[in-house]
């Protein structure tokens, strides 16, 4: 199997199946580069991951392999997770001079959504995540590593924001107050899912839409793909983001915070869909408003503790960018106590 176009990317490597044909760059990720393989045999999608951000690669790769066969054995449909090819000497991931690389086989007949085109979209998103739960509730989550270690710690990400608000490196503090007192007034939920005593789950942490494939033919959730943030944690982590992320009815970084607020409606179609498919417990049930209130918190105080730092983290496109990015967090955070009955209401039937 040799590749008869000018590649660098170590293709010859791994266990594809028939002669290569062509390797291209793919899809619109930010963090890993990838690619679409083609064979006189397959599809498949080769990765070169990201070491700047996951820097524990083994450790990675161990979570990444252990899910899928665990997923595969609870499954009878081979497209409902990915398939991880190896390298020919049985390796999950290949180490050279220029990065570490790893291998699935392409999803076929799948679509990938970057935004929900209709309810069923954002519901079916919901089923795809819920399934992911189900599939792995009975994994071992302790034995995953933490990618990212303290990803949705809260009350660390509030002890990392009250250091920034102390130093102050460029004087933003002044401008911010208003934010800054929204935030630590609700310090006081941070620690609401740590100290619960919930069961601890196989959590994705990145549930956006564009990570469920759906089945192009009838557009129900097909697959989770983008496992580097799987981690131990708890089922309103997953929900709680989906929720942030999906149920506002504008845009995370909109100047115009009047056309921000938390769709009861959008709640409640994923949520009747997350909760149908995930085989969760009474207790993480009634805790899902505050996983979608949490998520949405420490988003924003993540957001603001960048922009009193300087812009150090997130990427911005504008001098105010993250402040934006704050306020619509905040401003779903208090639409949701609004509505918090009704949320409340919602998840428990």
């Amino acid at each position: 199997m040799n590749a008869s176009f000018d590649c660098q990317l170590p293709l010859n490597g791994f266990a594809f199946e028939g002669e290569i044909l062509s390797c291209e760059r793919y899809g619109n990720g930010h963090i890993n580069e990838t690619y679409l393989v083609v064979t006189t045999a397959a599809r498949y999608i080769l990765q070169k991951i990201n070491t700047n951000i996951f820097k524990n690669v083994d450790g990675l790769m161990h979570n990444i392999e252990g899910v899928l066969a665990h997923q595969r054995k609870n499954t009878s449909d081979p497209r409902s997770c990915m398939t991880l090819i190896y390298t020919k000497d049985g390796k999950n991931c290949l180490k050279d001079d220029t990065g570490v690389y790893r291998a699935y086989l392409f999803v076929e007949g799948s679509l990938c959504l970057n935004r929900a085109e209709t309810p069923a979209d954002f519901a079916e998103s919901g089923a795809g995540f819920g399934a992911f739960q189900r599939m792995l509730r009975d994994f071992p989550a302790e034995t995953l590593f933490e990618t990212i270690p303290n990803f949705h710690n809260t009350p660390d990400r509030y002890r990392i924001f009250k250091e920034a608000i102390a130093l102050d490196p460029i004087g933003r503090k002044k401008e911010v107050e208003r934010e800054i007192d929204f935030a630590l007034a609700r310090e006081k939920d941070a620690a609401a899912l740590l100290s619960a005593g919930l069961p601890l789950r196989v959590t994705h942490n990145d549930t956006k839409l564009n990570n469920v494939l759906l089945d192009a033919a009838t557009r129900k959730a097909l697959c989770v793909i983008d496992l580097d943030t799987v981690m131990p944690g708890y089922a309103a982590y997953d929900f709680g983001d989906s929720i942030r992320f999906g149920a506002s009815t504008g845009a995370e970084d909109e100047k115009d915070l009047d056309k921000i607020e938390m769709s009861l409606s959008l709640f409640e179609t994923y949520s009747r869909a997350f909760l149908a498919e995930s085989a969760l417990t009474k207790p993480e049930i009634e805790l899902m408003p505050m996983g979608a209130k949490l998520m949405t918190l420490e988003c924003g105080v993540r957001f603001l503790t960048d922009y009193i730092m300087g812009d150090t983290y997130f990427r911005i496109h504008r001098p105010e960018h993250n402040l934006d990015r704050t306020r619509t967090q905040f401003k779903l955070v208090h639409d949701m106590e609004k509505k918090w009955a009704e949320m409340a209401r919602l998840v428990k039937q």
